[in-house]
């Protein structure tokens, strides 16, 4: 049912550059391990200062390779053996000077050279700066992005925030979590290389008062879940967000929202532009008609105050009837008769697809079930973490594709 061990079977490569942010890389290799992966570290001289390769031995349960002349590779040749060994090659923290020997094709000590040498079309590169705001910005450091991305490599952030010097910018290395999910997302398949995905995930609050009003139990979670696998499979995907409690997938635009009103004008304007619209939020049906400028309060006489409700607009049948619709997925949150009522909501709104499950049953929870409901037939996905049910929900969407 859990969405663990992503990584089994899988071979990392971690180099380090120098940089604070190698403290942060401790925890990555932990995370690593724990999803299944087996990593094996290299480290700059320039890293050692920062961290030492007996705590990067500990953690990864490897010995640590430190120099290109390392004898206790038979044939002496480190740089070969472990990149052959390797799926993936992760520069963290990828520094401004390290960035620039890649760039260069320098191989005059072992992260460089080991970069230089892996099997470029079977070991990806996966490089995540982390420096000064004003080193990320500097017009060398851009050009040397530029032209290692041209080379093949990818660059994961940098982040945006407080740094080691007392400055706050961007330049930050992202944190382990992000991190793993990107070497996790490294590789999955690219079903939607190209294609852009408009996803709206959680609740929506229709204010009562300043203080109280009517919202719903959906956590976001499976229409967070969504944007992360979309993401993974190559997609360019924008998620428009209820209030919830998230972090954003990495590589996902997000905009957030709070009610069904502003969720709509978030979302007509963008729908054309996109070729798939998953409408994964759990919109209010009803809002106040007016909103009390101030709190309600109790008035001594125990009675229940009272106020008129007004429809709000359906957002996915908005969409859906737009002349340059883009591929809209509607899902249907029930109580009971699930397929009943996902089939009605099919055919009332013209949907290709609506995805159904149980409400009560899955908010808030990290598993689910789910079925595909289309105007010929249904199609169950079995209880599963819902990162992994987001995974079969995208690649099913990208066969209905073409």
């Amino acid at each position: 049912m859990s969405d663990a061990l992503q990584l089994a079977g899988k071979h990392v490569l971690l180099a380090l550059s120098g940089g604070v942010a190698c403290y942060k890389v401790a925890e990555l290799t932990r995370l690593l391990v724990k999803a299944g992966a087996t990593v094996q570290v290299m480290m700059s001289e320039a890293a050692e200062a920062f961290i030492t390769p007996v705590t990067m031995q500990a953690l990864s349960n490897r010995p640590v390779y430190t120099s290109q002349w390392d004898a206790r590779e038979p044939n002496n040749m480190a740089h070969i053996n472990l990149s052959r060994e390797a799926d993936v090659m992760l520069l963290a923290p990828a520094s401004a000077d390290m960035i620039a020997r890649l760039v260069q094709g320098r191989a005059d000590e072992l992260v460089s050279l080991t970069a230089l040498a892996r099997p470029r079309e079977r070991c990806g590169l996966l490089v995540a700066p982390a420096m000064n705001r004003e080193m990320w910005t500097h017009p060398a450091t851009q050009r040397n992005i530029a032209l290692l991305q041209a080379d093949g490599a990818q660059v994961l952030g940098p982040g945006h925030g407080d740094q080691a010097c007392g400055e706050v910018g961007d330049g930050r290395m992202l944190e382990p979590q992000q991190l793993l999910d990107a070497v996790i997302a490294h590789f999955q398949p690219k079903l939607l290389q190209g294609r852009r995905l408009l996803i709206t995930a959680g609740p929506t609050f229709e204010a009562i008062d300043p203080v109280r009003g009517i919202t719903n139990l959906s956590s976001g979670k499976m229409g967070f879940a969504i944007a992360r696998a979309a993401a993974e499979a190559g997609a360019e995907v924008t998620l428009i967000a209820g209030p919830v409690h998230l972090p954003t997938p990495v590589g996902v635009r997000r905009i957030d929202v709070t009610s069904a009103q502003q969720m709509l004008e978030a979302v007509l304007p963008r729908a054309p532009q996109h070729e798939v619209f998953v409408a994964t939020a759990a919109v209010a049906d009803w809002r106040p008609a007016q909103l009390n400028e101030h709190k309600i309060k109790k008035d001594g006489k125990k009675s229940a105050p009272t106020f008129e409700l007004t429809e709000n607009a359906d957002i996915l049948a908005t969409v859906a009837a737009l002349p340059d619709a883009p591929y809209c997925v509607g899902f249907a949150a029930e109580s009971q008769d699930l397929v009943k009522h996902a089939r009605e909501k099919l055919l009332r709104k013209k949907l290709p697809l609506v995805v159904g499950n149980l409400g009560p049953a899955t908010f808030g929870k990290d598993d689910n079930s789910l079925v595909l409901v289309e105007a010929d037939r249904e199609t169950e996905l079995p209880r599963a973490g819902k990162l992994t049910l987001a995974r079969q929900l995208v690649a099913e969407i990208a066969r209905r594709l073409g």
